[in-house]
């Protein structure tokens, strides 16, 4: 994982705030959660969550349409 603090590679207090700081960083704004729907806590926490979710359903649907109409087309 990228995002790890390993307090053995540390050798310094502002290298360990640093770490933790990246890793915090990392948690709220990029990780994706999945017991709050696949979103990170900061979009749950700006309300984004309804956004988010409906255009990644608009992008399966319209995928999934896609692929249908050229599955017919190689069959044909």
């Amino acid at each position: 994982m990228k995002n790890v603090v390993r307090l053995k590679n540390h050798y310094s207090p502002w290298e360990l705030e640093r770490a933790v700081a990246r890793f915090v960083n990392y948690y709220n704004h990029e990780r994706l959660h999945e017991a709050i729907g696949n979103v990170t806590p900061d979009d749950m926490y700006h309300g984004r969550q309804r956004e988010i979710l409906t255009h990644r359903e608009k992008t399966k649907r319209l995928t999934l349409e896609r692929r249908k109409k050229e599955n017919l087309r190689n069959a044909a």
